[in-house]
This record gives C-alpha cells, structure tokens and sequence, in this order.
C-alpha cells in the first residue's frame, strides 16, 4: 500500500494538515502554527512541507505571512489506504465481510505457467499454508462490485517477493484468502503486473476448482474473503 511508503512523521504532518482543514480547500498555515500542532520544532515542520510537497502529497503556495496548504489527491489516497489498514487490524472478525458471487469464464491458461514457477508456489506454501494447483479459476463480477473489490484490496494482504528466474523478472503479487462455497480454501491473487481489470478475479487454490465443482464457464461461484487473524489462525 502506498501508506508504507510515506514515514511516519510525513504521514503524522499530513495527517495534521487535513486536520487543520487542508483537506477540502487550501488553507493558510504558517510553519510556527504547524509546530505547534506537530509538538515539533518549526525548523522540523518547514522540512516536512519541503518533501511532502516535493513527493505530492500537498500543493503550497507560499505567502508573506504563511502558506497556502491542500493535501493532494495524492495525499489523500494515503490517508485513506492508512485508514483501511488500521481498521483491518484493529477490527479483525468484526470488519466488513467481503462476499462476491462471480461468473466462471476462460483465461488466458497463463495461470499453470505462473503457478509452476518455485519462485511463487514455495513462497504460497509458507505464507497461504498450501501447495497450488498448477491453474487459476477466473471469475468475472458485476460492475456493481467493483468499489467493494478495491475496499478489498486496500485490507492486508499476502505477498509474494518478485524474483528472476533466468533472465526473466517475475513480479510481486498480492494474495487474499478465501473460502469457496465455504468449503475449499483458496487466495485471490493480484499481480503487480496484470493485464486483468475489477471484473476478473483469478482464483489460486490447492485443488482442481472446476472439476472438484464440476464448474462450467457461465456458473456462478461464491468467494468469501477471510479477515487477517481468521487466515492466519
């Protein structure tokens, strides 16, 4: 998530700046102002700024008694993706349940390629607890489900490293544990470098999933993600 980038005393500054009211216009603050609410030197607040508007997260435009501060949309999306991180670990069974009904369809049949490579399978063995099927089952959801698939993926996440193998760079990819039916345990996997969009979820799992279902494209599947302390457990 892109929260993990920002340090922690960028974000707590961007923090007090939408606090402040940066958040929805600009807003002028001096930098003796933005110490105090930091507990800071002002010395430390006028650095702050300095890299915060450099990387984005604010627009400045300074004045002769202080600046004109808003926290970018840039900046916003960090703010938020912070928010969903801590209301995954601080929420935990109670956070919002995350159900899908998807549409079976025919991939591109990349995903036996992918999951072949020891680089991926040994790191989902360690960090999803099985060893996968050499395929992915694709399903397709509605539209209506796309805002609820990106709350999704901003909850923790599963990470398998990238790595080379040969001369070929494999990226990282985000892992998201599931039950199927609420039966078999599986993992929604999002590559860093996809050619899918919201629409398709491609599903890892330790078994064949369509002949253990007896799935044909244009079935329907339910998926429900587990929370981070349930799949961990």
């Amino acid at each position: 998530m892109a929260s993990k980038t920002l340090k922690p005393h960028l974000w707590f500054t961007l923090y007090s700046i939408l606090k402040l009211g940066g958040g929805k216009a600009p807003i002028k603050v001096s930098t003796t102002e933005l110490s105090k609410a930091l507990g800071g030197s002002q010395q430390s607040a006028s650095r702050h700024l300095q890299i915060l508007e450099k990387e984005g997260y604010i627009t400045r435009r300074i004045d002769s008694d202080g600046s004109l501060i808003n926290v970018s949309n840039k900046g916003l999306k960090v703010l938020d993706d912070m928010l969903q991180d801590l209301k995954g670990y601080l929420e935990g069974d109670a956070s919002e349940p995350f159900i899908f009904e998807g549409t079976v369809t025919t991939g591109l049949f990349e995903g036996a390629y992918y999951m072949q490579k020891d680089g991926y399978r040994q790191q989902i063995k360690e960090k999803l607890g099985f060893d996968p099927f050499p395929g992915t089952l694709n399903l397709k959801i509605e539209e209506e489900d796309f805002e609820k698939r990106r709350r999704l993926e901003k909850t923790p996440s599963a990470i398998l490293e990238g790595f080379k193998d040969g001369e070929r760079s494999f990226g990282a990819v985000k892992c998201y544990p599931l039950l199927l039916f609420n039966e078999v345990r599986g993992a929604l996997v999002v590559a860093d470098r996809t050619i899918h969009d919201l629409a398709t979820m491609e599903i890892i799992s330790p078994i064949y999933l369509r002949r253990h279902f007896q799935l044909a494209d244009g079935d329907k599947v339910k998926i429900s993600f587990l929370s981070p302390r349930r799949s961990s457990s």
